[in-house]
């Protein structure tokens, strides 16, 4: 069995209308083609990767290039953990939280998107509340950061919702132009104030040595 020997297949999170889980073959293929036709307007560019500029049958490759690459360079002391999202049994983006020297610092950071006729309807929020639950409450971590463009509003939205405070701006050079971007961070006590998504974890304590953590799961 896979989970025998990578327990993070069997780790499940789950919202009141989503699903996060490791993806499987049949997710990545879902993934892949949600990323093919964009996932955001071509006008402007909210990734500091900007990964989507590129064709269609590009970005579906690169996909799935991200995903096996998270894959192949996990390590306890540096991971990122890439979750396919689901509502009703269908993929409709991917999650990640990562952490570098996590049982020192204590610290995640995020990423996400979806498909574009997903968005505008809440997932966004419930999936990244998903993940902090999972940082705060399963691994506990103390502080979570976020970063977006301002051209990203959306994104910026659900980081105030769910407690996010500013924590200063940075420049980057984005397709040709400087762009100000917003750096956000959470921390335990906000987390807990700001809870509004209940969550569920499923699978955890086998994984936690491959968070850097004591597999009795002691903090």
């Amino acid at each position: 069995m896979l989970s025998s020997y990578w327990p993070l297949a069997d780790l499940r999170l789950q919202t009141p209308d989503l699903e996060l889980r490791w993806p499987s073959p049949d997710d990545l293929g879902a993934l892949a083609d949600l990323a093919a036709p964009g996932v955001h307007d071509p006008e402007v560019q909210p990734f500091m990767v900007p990964w989507t500029d590129t064709s269609p049958e590009e970005r579906a490759r690169g996909t799935l290039q991200y995903h096996w690459s998270r894959w192949g360079a996990w390590k306890p002391s540096d991971w990122v953990l890439t979750l396919a999202v689901l509502r009703d049994g269908v993929v409709v983006g991917t999650q990640d939280i990562g952490g570098r020297d996590f049982a020192v610092l204590r610290e995640v950071h995020t990423g996400s998107w979806l498909g574009q006729r997903y968005q505008g309807q809440g997932i966004g929020t419930q999936m990244r509340a998903a993940v902090l639950h999972l940082a705060f409450d399963g691994l506990g971590a103390q502080w979570a950061i976020s970063a977006a463009f301002e051209n990203n509003p959306a994104s910026l939205r659900v980081s105030r919702k769910l407690g996010y405070r500013d924590d200063g701006v940075d420049w980057y050079q984005v397709r040709g132009r400087p762009e100000l971007s917003r750096r956000l961070r959470l921390d335990r006590a906000d987390w807990e104030a700001a809870q509004t998504v209940p969550v569920q974890i499923h699978g955890l304590p086998p994984c936690l040595p491959l968070f850097g953590l004591p597999a009795d799961g002691g903090r």
